[in-house]
């Protein structure tokens, strides 16, 4: 059997689908999970997914755009940037107070993450010493941390560290043949070193791509590679499906078919086993039965609340009701430390061992 053929992923699957973390997937391998029957491949991941998390529980982020448009980036599917005429009026950065009581809103509507996004090419100084204090302000209320705010060096990425930033979200976009065709203002080796400040400076990194661009099939399975290489793998990987907004250079790309879309979701999954990956921009455009069908192909996070940046995003109440449908539930946050963590899954594993039979009562021998 073809060591690159569908069959011969799926029997590699098969030897340790639960518990294997790879950051050395071969791009054949790749494609071999993206060609595997759909049943297959939904069955694969939830296998996989299943081993890693409770599968009924999904992470709840909100989104907030803290400074909006003309962004000097070129990014062919963006309608912040100051290359298109798309309608989106410039705005400042908004006041830390203002922040603060989205924050609030969005942890008395479930959500356990607040993410905050500017439209920058990278922060300026003035800028980053408000958004510090944001990011103080919003973790003291008890809620995850995260921010995406453009290109970060390595100081600026210490800086927010030591503010107690818990998340920086930096995508690839698309893969490293296909991004020339989305992007000239910045390159790929420019995201990567981004994404290496951040970890280096001990954040979690939050980054995925985006779907439906006009790719072909080799170019989404070569970004879930690039991200899968990452070491360690993102914390957080954002699966986005394009919004295609009028001025835009995309507003007139072919609709990627929803089920190529569920694909990737479920390769992603495969792919990066420990990672939360998040169903997120186009989900307004996405009936129940396709959001269903992305949560059981490993999905196991969403954006929530009523715009993403600039682009809708499912009302609250209507994502309250599909989670009542599906039996969802928004995931807790862990609020242990590693050590009690630790202490926690090693009770959990003696208890597994007493309840498979292998301890007995010495007393009693």
């Amino acid at each position: 059997m073809p060591a690159n053929s569908p069959d011969s992923a799926a029997f590699d699957l098969n030897l340790d689908a639960r518990s294997e973390v790879r950051h050395n997937w071969r791009l054949e391998e790749i494609e071999a999970l993206f060609a595997l029957p759909f049943n297959d491949l939904l069955f694969r991941a939830q296998q996989v997914h299943r081993a890693h998390f409770d599968p009924n529980a999904v992470q709840v982020s909100t989104l907030l755009s803290i400074k909006t448009g003309a962004c000097p980036e070129d990014c062919k599917y963006c309608p912040q940037s100051g290359h298109y005429n798309t309608g989106l009026g410039k705005e400042k950065l908004l006041e830390i107070e203002k922040v603060v009581e989205q924050a609030r809103a969005a942890k008395e509507a479930g959500a356990s993450r607040f993410c905050m996004g500017a439209a920058w090419r990278s922060p300026r100084e003035r800028d980053l010493e408000v958004v510090l204090e944001m990011v103080g302000r919003v973790k003291a209320l008890g809620l995850e941390t995260c921010m995406t705010l453009g290109m970060v060096d390595t100081d600026q990425a210490s800086r927010l560290a030591e503010a107690g930033l818990d998340y920086y979200n930096h995508n690839l976009d698309t893969s490293p043949e296909y991004y020339g065709e989305i992007i000239t203002t910045r390159s790929y080796a420019d995201r990567l070193d981004t994404l290496s400040n951040v970890r280096d400076a001990g954040m979690k990194v939050c980054s995925g791509g985006i779907l439906g661009m006009g790719e072909a099939p080799r170019d989404r399975a070569a970004l879930l590679q690039q991200l899968a290489r990452l070491e360690p793998h993102p914390e957080s990987v954002p699966i986005n499906m394009l919004v295609k907004v009028p001025g835009t250079p995309m507003e007139n790309v072919e609709d990627l078919d929803p089920l190529e879309f569920i694909r990737a979701i479920a390769v992603a999954r495969i792919l990066m086993p420990a990672s939360h990956v998040r169903l997120s921009a186009g989900r307004e455009q996405m009936d129940e039965s396709t959001q269903a069908m992305a949560f059981l192909a490993g999905a196991n996070s969403i954006f929530y609340g009523d715009t993403l940046l600039t682009t809708g995003n499912p009302q609250v109440e209507r994502d309250r009701a599909l989670f009542d449908k599906l039996g969802l539930h928004p995931e807790q946050r862990d609020t242990r430390t590693d050590d009690e963590r630790a202490e926690t899954a090693l009770a959990h594993a003696i208890q597994r061992q007493r309840d498979d039979g292998l301890f007995y009562d010495a007393a009693q021998a």
